[in-house]
């Protein structure tokens, strides 16, 4: 029988030998192959942090003592170490997530998939088991990519301030994020991986030293005495050890025995630890080492022999995006572009080849890229910066108070904009455009196909005196949806069917759900409803033309990849307010609440956001606009005898 079949909770690995030890390690590699190569998921991270895992569930007693993972896409081993062993609907509805997850287990604590958030949740719970005299064990682990994050540093700081409060600190080193980690601290880490020849070098001069007459044991005295300052020059580990942190390492991340001893040395100290493990990012599988962009760090399903994909899917919106900046990048010496760690990703890859010297990797530090680039604009050159949606909410502040403030020309392109599904909750792009709404000056555009994504991007670029925003969804782009006319600035996409002097329904369609308005506007023509369906192009500020066109009709829906809260269809209904148009507004978009992992099109008709559902909803209200008519009417005739 396999020994992972065996493994039910942590304490399982508790009897295992040495030998046994290193056979579950290699079990536990041939199943993360097996089983994400038929799902898809975070290979390459949870790859490398085998030994790792087992060793911290040997050393402490989860979830007594609590471990908590730092973005949480390596937590699949401690997943299968926890009694979770069905992989086979991971990041798939009603299976399991690709995160950690309360409600999977006790064994998880932190759902949050954005990094560089673990060392402050450490020193809280730290915190509060001192105020509540408990004596379990914080352990946090966090990857050097992460530990870019200013948060990280914001948090070593208060945790380095309590000399006896425990709490142990597992940085996994494995010199990337996605992409290789790059910056000052990834030059720090880099410095001590290559000197682990301290201790040794300070063991043979004791020998020496020892051995030497009258002089030899005051020098080695003297010498270890010089230790900090020795170590500073050959294995800089002071900057840790000078906020205070006891420092352990650097230790082999795949030699569960090193492991251990390090993690009880940690478990032992009483107070704050980093403990430094040197790791291999897709370890033991050939396709994800020999993979220099990002090793397996995120695969779809693929081949296991080979790592090839199972099917390619057909042009991406990051991809459109990505060459449309190296054309911009030729036609235009002063675009620059800005990545947090992920260059790959959002698509820069491309240009970044191209033009090298004009690509910053801040690293994990979204916060800092905003600044950055408003101090870009300010010095003459126009920053496009590109981050995953959900990941501007962290610098919501260095864009409304340096950025728009300042009215500088920065461009954000925001990737996976709306529902991204199988992530799960954190990934969801759903707040972006709400969000920015409060913010002066601002304008975004919601390109609908990858022409719109080319359009769009340029005239971003060209507004130098405030911020733009582009904004697009995950995955393959849909064929171009042509418009049939202009009004404004927005797009007509379809002309009501009747020649109603009113038309009943005016639907305004944002982004990547226009060839779902147009379904929308068929079911409705089927039910004798006309409607004009119009593509804002920029949805803030909302277009002049949008108050006078919407008084032609009955009625008016927006329909958005956003949450409904304070987004686009709300923005609408202030500006008819505004303008003294009294038309209903029914407004659709996503409901104010966290979404299970699920495929896209499962969310989609979990919050209703549907042609069929939507269609449904409008035409019941059109028929209730009847009814009313039709009473008044009926009151305002006189009563006959």
């Amino acid at each position: 029988m396999p020994l992972l079949t065996r493994i039910r909770g942590p304490r399982d690995l508790d009897r295992l030998s040495p030998e046994q030890l290193d056979q579950l390690a290699a079990e536990i590699r041939t199943f993360l192959v097996d089983a994400v190569s038929k799902t898809g998921g975070h290979l390459g991270p949870n790859l490398g942090v085998v030994e790792l895992t087992i060793a911290l569930h040997r050393v402490f007693e989860s979830p007594r003592d609590r471990v908590l993972w730092d973005t949480g896409h390596q937590s699949y081993v401690h997943k299968l170490l926890t009694g979770r062993q069905d992989f086979s609907r991971l990041k798939m509805k009603g299976g399991l997530s690709g995160y950690p997850a309360r409600a999977e287990s006790d064994h998880d604590v932190i759902e949050n998939s954005h990094a560089s958030t673990v060392l402050g949740w450490a020193d809280g719970l730290a915190k509060a088991n001192e105020v509540l005299g408990k004596d379990d064990h914080v352990v946090a682990v966090i990857g050097d990519g992460a530990l870019t994050g200013g948060m990280a540093w914001e948090a070593l700081n208060n945790i380095a301030a309590a000399k006896d409060r425990p709490l142990v600190i597992v940085v996994n080193d494995n010199e990337r994020s996605y992409a290789p980690t790059i910056g000052g601290l990834a030059n720090h880490l880099a410095t001590l991986r290559t000197t682990d020849g301290y201790e040794r070098f300070l063991a043979k001069g004791k020998d020496l030293l020892e051995r030497t007459p009258v002089v030899g044991k005051p020098l080695y005295e003297t010498l270890h005495g010089a230790k900090k300052g020795l170590k500073d020059f050959i294995a800089p580990q002071g900057m840790f050890e000078d906020l205070g942190l006891k420092y352990v390492g650097p230790i082999d991340g795949h030699d569960i025995e090193a492991l251990e001893s390090a993690l009880q040395r940690a478990k032992r100290f009483g107070g704050p630890v980093i403990v430094h493990c040197l790791t291999e990012k897709g370890r033991g599988y050939q396709p994800a080492l020999a993979d220099e962009a990002d090793r397996f760090h995120a695969v779809g399903k693929i081949h296991p022999d080979t790592g090839l994909p199972v099917s390619t899917s057909g042009l991406d919106w990051t991809s459109v995006f990505g060459e449309e900046m190296v054309a911009l990048g030729k036609e235009r010496e002063d675009i620059v572009a800005i990545t947090a760690a992920m260059l790959q990703p959002v698509g820069l890859d491309k240009f970044a080849k191209a033009f090298p010297e004009r690509v910053y990797d801040v690293g994990i530090a979204e916060q800092h890229a905003a600044v950055s680039a408003a101090g870009l604009a300010t010095g003459g050159v126009h920053p496009v910066f590109a981050v995953y949606a959900t990941f501007l909410n962290r610098a919501f502040d260095q864009v409304l108070m340096d950025v728009a403030l300042h009215k500088c020309g920065v461009t954000f392109v925001l990737d996976r904009a709306g529902v991204t599904g199988t992530d799960g909750a954190s990934h969801n792009g759903m707040w972006d455009m709400s969000i920015l709404q409060v913010v002066p000056g601002l304008r975004i555009a919601a390109p609908r196909d990858a022409d719109q994504v080319r359009a769009q991007l340029r005239e971003a670029v060209a507004v130098e005196d405030a911020p733009t925003v582009v904004r697009f969804s995950k995955g393959a782009v849909g064929p171009a949806v042509q418009a049939v006319g202009r009004i404004g600035g927005m797009d007509v996409l379809r002309e009501p069917s009747s020649a109603a002097v009113r038309p009943d329904v005016l639907l305004v369609s944002v982004g990547a759900l226009a060839p779902m308005c147009l379904e929308i506007a068929d079911l409705l023509d089927a039910q004798g409803i006309s409607t004009t369906v119009v593509d804002p192009r920029w949805v803030k500020p909302v277009d002049e033309a949008m108050a006078p066109l919407a008084e032609k009709h009955r009625v008016v829906v927006t329909v958005e990849d956003n949450s409904r809260v304070g987004g686009v269809g709300s923005a609408i209904s202030q500006a008819l307010r505004d303008a003294g148009v009294d038309v209903p507004l029914r407004d659709f978009g996503i409901p104010p609440r966290f979404l299970d992992h699920a495929s896209r099109g499962e969310v989609m008709t979990e919050i209703g956001l549907t042609a069929p559902d939507i269609a449904r909803q409008v035409t019941g209200l059109v028929s209730k606009l009847d009814g009313r008519f039709e009473e008044s009417r009926a009151a305002a005739e006189p009563v006959r005898d």
